[in-house]
């Protein structure tokens, strides 16, 4: 078990190919997972957006617990639209991954009631809500225990879209409770787990690890397999503060930019992965500077990219209340602490950009 599919030893180009060799060993996964794991090269697959919905639109007709994974570093590109409708009747419960990258001063108690919140505006009303670092193993004891509390002895699904560490996440709570490490294989690749995984739990019940849904306003689909690990942050988040005055620009890499309009002198909080440079200009010099500098200067995209990289699409904000944040999905986000700013954003076609209440 590594990815859940059937192995097989026929043919090399297919999902589950492993070769004869392999299967006399004490642990066998796919070659797709040997690679992944060993070597951090990934494999596309064949799988459809369909076929991933078939599979969630089963669990909705079942009897058990839903365990939804999202990151809080990008809770609403990590959402699966219309996830209350194929919920069925079941009771779920909401775990909010990746906590370990908010800064120290950020209160857990706050971004829980923030989830909830969220969460209920989306049409889902958890039984309870928790935060993690499935990577870190943070939070894992307690949420073991919640599962295990709300599932009535009953089949737990675990759910969520690409990339949000859902299968790191199930491999804490195996080690938890068995202490066996490390049975599924995990990456920071969209789309590793290709078909249910079963784990089996006492009294006949099972854990089943989900494939990850590909939501495609994710920024991860328009980057380099190369440059996820620079938009997807794995060190705590240091905040960089900008004073801009009107008509300047910020960019992200060449991925997003903020153009501040008008509403006088003023700071622009970046909550953005470290490894992304931030860029300043004149908005009157922006466009050009992006002609020019896109892939060099102005990167990820990388230069060999710009063919398939989408435009950029403008996205107009009146910030009319104090603590505002803006929000590229999957990217981070800025905020600002006064209203009264006239904002335009930028990202690529496709990816979601939008305001919320500050979280910070």
């Amino acid at each position: 078990m590594g990815c859940g599919v059937v192995l097989q030893t026929e043919n090399p180009n297919e999902i589950g190919y492993t070769p004869k060799s392999a299967l006399e060993k004490e642990v066998v996964i796919c070659q797709r997972c040997f690679r992944v794991k060993h070597y951090n090269e990934i494999q596309d697959v064949s799988l459809t957006d369909d076929d991933f919905l078939k599979i969630l639109n089963g669990i909705g007709q079942t009897d058990g617990l839903i365990v939804k994974v999202v990151d809080i570093f990008d809770f609403n590109g990590s959402w699966l639209p219309g996830l209350h409708r194929f919920v069925g009747h079941n009771n779920v419960l909401l775990v909010g991954n990746k906590a370990d990258l908010l800064p120290k001063s950020v209160k857990h108690s706050k971004v829980i009631n923030w989830m909830k919140k969220s969460a209920k505006d989306l049409g889902l009303k958890p039984m309870d809500v928790f935060l993690m670092s499935a990577h870190k193993g943070q939070g894992i004891k307690e949420i073991a225990e919640a599962i295990e509390h709300y599932r009535f002895g009953k089949d737990v699904y675990v759910v969520g879209c690409t990339n949000v560490g859902k299968s790191t996440f199930i491999n804490a709570i195996i080690k938890e409770v068995s202490g066996e490490k490390d049975v599924i294989t995990t990456s920071q690749y969209p789309g590793t787990t290709l078909d249910m995984i079963d784990i089996p739990l006492d009294n006949g019940a099972s854990l089943y690890d989900t494939p990850g849904i590909i939501n495609h306003h994710q920024m991860a689909h328009y980057v380099d397999k190369r440059d996820l690990k620079l938009i997807s942050p794995k060190k705590e988040i240091k905040p960089k503060i900008y004073q801009l005055n009107e008509e300047q620009t910020l960019y992200f890499g060449g991925l997003a930019r903020l153009d501040y309009i008008s509403g006088g002198r003023r700071s622009f909080t970046c909550y953005i992965s470290n490894e992304i440079n931030i860029h300043r200009t004149k908005l009157e010099k922006a466009d050009e500077l992006y002609r020019n500098q896109v892939g060099e200067l102005l990167q990820p995209p990388r230069k060999n990219q710009l063919d398939e990289f989408p435009e950029l699409v403008a996205h107009e904000f009146a910030i009319k209340h104090a603590k505002t944040d803006i929000v590229f999905s999957g990217l981070g986000w800025v905020t600002l602490n006064e209203p009264g700013a006239k904002i335009v954003a930028h990202a690529p076609k496709g990816v979601g950009v939008f305001i919320r209440e500050s979280l910070i």
